[in-house]
């Protein structure tokens, strides 16, 4: 999966209102990033990676397509270390109404 595949899946799952409330930001490193603006509604998606987010996952592309795929829960993932959080934990936490 490429970045520009990641962002249209989460645009299609995020829809008007995702209900997240926050700024969070899927950082896949070299490959982009992924920014949801749930701020305001409609919720906003972007790859711009100097956002300033609440919560930031720090993934590979990779781990993110299975996140999205449904191939990994998100506190699975979590556990196993297969990515991490920084910023608002409570953020991260609501991550399952998203993938």
């Amino acid at each position: 999966m490429d970045i520009q595949t990641a962002t249209e899946q989460l645009r299609a799952k995020v829809g008007e209102d995702c209900g997240l409330g926050a700024v969070l930001k899927f950082d896949c490193g070299a490959d982009g990033a992924v920014v949801i603006d749930a701020t305001k509604v409609p919720n906003t998606l972007s790859n711009d990676t100097s956002l300033v987010a609440d919560c930031t996952v720090a993934l590979g592309v990779d781990t993110l397509g299975d996140l999205l795929s449904g191939e990994l829960e998100p506190t699975t993932g979590f556990m196993m270390g297969r990515f991490k959080v920084s910023g608002d934990m409570s953020v991260a936490l609501k991550l399952q109404r998203i993938v």
